[in-house]
């Protein structure tokens, strides 16, 4: 991680944790709305009680980057697959990558591929044996990141607006 940035896998049972990522989901959605499907406004309401719900699920990893002051300038998440059972075509087991953000001041000084490694590694740990993401149309600097980091294009995707979402997968076992 480049110097004045340091990576925190948050948890829910750290009481400071849920306030620093709520902080940094909001800061994402300020700063890139056209990276996420989801809106600040579908996150801005709520008390601490829905944002501390949002923020515990068990299964969940959070990773933050903050900066020497404090502020969050990167966020990521993973999940287990979406199909309720965490299970791929092949029979494996799969994570999703979510919700990768880099601040504009941290851009380039290597923080995204400290989230996306945070994320595998959890996903490693949890026995996937594959790392899937989907990217909104237009988001060329996060399919770089991917690529870089060994994602390939694996087809299909949610429709966005009349466009299809990019799915790419990473293969973490042979």
């Amino acid at each position: 991680m480049s110097a004045g940035f340091v990576l925190r896998v948050l948890t829910p049972a750290d009481p400071a944790d849920w306030p620093l990522w709520r902080d940094a989901r909001l800061a994402a959605l300020a700063d890139a709305p056209y990276a996420f499907r989801v809106r600040r406004a579908n996150w801005s309401a709520g008390g601490e009680e829905e944002w501390r719900a949002r923020f515990a699920r068990p299964d969940a990893v959070h990773v933050v980057a903050v900066a020497a002051d404090g502020r969050p300038v990167g966020l990521a998440g993973g999940l287990p697959g979406r199909d309720g059972r965490g299970r791929d075509g092949g029979g494996g087991s799969v994570s999703e990558l979510r919700s990768v953000w880099v601040g504009p001041r941290a851009r380039g000084r290597g923080v995204g591929d400290g989230l996306l490694a945070a994320v595998e590694a959890w996903a490693r740990r949890r026995g996937s044996a594959s790392l899937r993401l989907a990217v909104l149309p237009g988001n060329a600097a996060a399919v770089a990141l991917y690529r870089r980091h060994g994602f390939v294009d694996a087809g299909g995707g949610e429709e966005e607006d009349g466009a299809a979402e990019r799915v790419m997968v990473k293969r973490l076992t042979a």
